[in-house]
């Protein structure tokens, strides 16, 4: 353990994506964006761009600059790439969430926001791919949760490329027909994209290996995820070049999306299968907090591939597509996120405070580090909140899809203070806290152990 690298800025990622998912949940609980305003309306994309980039792919972009190295078994290309991209990101997403306000009219159209933060959005995501790509180049070898990571890069391309693709047509910096026609009819794509090729199908690799390591199950490397890998590539493929080829040939996406759909359900099938295989697998019998909750992620994972279905078969997913998306963006994605975060602050913060002094002495363990019936609690609650959120949208009661909302940000708030608890060692017994030669952490750095 002493050996592992720390990334300096991590915890300075999570905490700019944390404060991005309560500013979502704040927006939401009073009204801004969907349901109360058109899918397509500008606060409704404000929202959106705020889970999207703010939350989920800072988050994203964290733990992958923590733990790919671990994944495939060599250092981090660079430390230094890591702040530049974080700047950039964040900068690059507050010149979005103000060109989306000039498009509503409630600023004056003098500074073209939407071209500078395309340029600062696709500088961001540059930063961290480089540093991604060039630390797997280097790497003696490609387990398959890293190649499940290669896909999600991919799919992070395409969403970025299109992404400031639509910002320069809406800016009116761009006129090209064909690039009009991919801003108009392209928005299914971005969103597989982005939902389903960068985040899900990253959060699969990374999962693969997270859940192996934190319940010591064995490493999965066997034919079905290899099938998982190999159906959701090409169902990515499918959606993303098959669509955009359709668009440009003046075509519709939507079969070219369907063909995906089937193919990205069977791997999504046999990515189940595998978590299965590894929670019955497992050497550690009491399975800690992050793991059970990991369980309701999947569930909700679940869920909406099964409402999407069951909508496409009665042909009203068009109707309810912002409950898929709400139920994927949330219950999947936020929920695997956010129980994972907080093995992951844990672990983290242990290491980087004990690592030095490990074994001198006595030191406490990471579980030590949490308490984890009290944070049980709130993981529950933003659960059912989710849940609840998601029936609200399905059954058009915009008043409790806000109320939803309100609890998913009591909830929250109370995880992100044990995530804040965790940090500063507020839970470690006062004999146990700092033996000698142990430093307790910064709250946004880390520091090489």
């Amino acid at each position: 353990m002493t050996g592992v690298t720390l990334s300096r800025w991590t915890m300075s990622y999570f905490a700019a994506a944390l404060v991005a998912l309560m500013a979502a949940e704040a927006m939401m609980a009073v009204g801004y964006g969907f349901p109360a305003a058109a899918i397509a309306a500008p606060e409704t994309l404000i929202l959106v761009h705020v889970v999207a980039i703010g939350w989920l792919s800072l988050l994203m972009c964290g733990a992958l600059l923590q733990f790919l190295p671990v994944l495939v078994a060599q250092p981090l290309y660079s430390n230094a790439l890591a702040l530049p991209a974080l700047v950039s990101l964040v900068v690059g997403l507050a010149a979005l969430i103000l060109a989306f306000l000039q498009l509503d009219g409630r600023i004056a159209p003098a500074v073209p926001f939407f071209a500078i933060a395309a340029a600062l959005l696709i500088a961001g995501f540059a930063f961290v791919l480089w540093n991604l790509a060039r630390t797997m180049a280097a790497a003696p070898t490609m387990p398959l949760p890293a190649r499940f990571v290669v896909v999600g890069l991919a799919g992070v391309t395409f969403t970025v490329v299109l992404g400031a693709t639509f910002a320069l047509v809406l800016g009116g910096t761009v006129d090209y027909g064909p690039l009009v026609a991919l801003t108009t009819a392209g928005l299914p794509i971005h969103v597989v994209a982005g939902l389903g090729g960068w985040l899900t199908f990253t959060a699969m690799g990374v999962s693969y290996r997270l859940l192996a390591m934190f319940m010591l199950a064995p490493e999965l490397e066997g034919a079905t995820t290899k099938a998982a890998l190999l159906l959701g590539a090409a169902a990515l493929g499918m959606a993303i070049a098959g669509g955009i080829l359709a668009v440009l040939l003046g075509g519709n996406p939507s079969l070219a999306l369907l063909a995906a759909l089937a193919m990205g359900v069977l791997a999504l099938a046999l990515y189940g299968a595998d978590v299965l295989h590894l929670y019955r697998a497992r050497r550690r019998r009491n399975i800690e907090l992050n793991s059970r909750m990991a369980a309701y992620a999947l569930v909700s994972l679940a869920a909406s591939v099964v409402l999407t279905l069951l909508l496409l078969a009665i042909r009203r997913l068009g109707d309810h597509a912002a409950a898929v998306v709400f139920l994927i963006a949330f219950g999947w994605l936020s929920g695997l996120g956010l129980a994972q975060l907080y093995k992951i602050v844990a672990f983290l913060t242990w290491l980087e405070c004990y690592g030095p002094v490990l074994g001198k002495g006595p030191t406490p363990r990471v579980q030590d580090l949490v308490v984890e019936n009290r944070a049980g609690k709130w993981f529950l609650l933003y659960f059912i909140a989710v849940w609840a959120g998601a029936a609200a949208l399905l059954a058009g009661l915009p008043l409790a899809f806000r109320f939803a909302a309100a609890l998913l940000l009591v909830a929250t708030v109370g995880i992100v203070a044990q995530l804040v608890r965790t940090r500063r060692l507020a839970d470690v017994k006062d004999a146990a806290r700092l033996p000698q030669g142990a430093r307790p952490p910064r709250l946004l750095l880390s520091c090489q152990p």
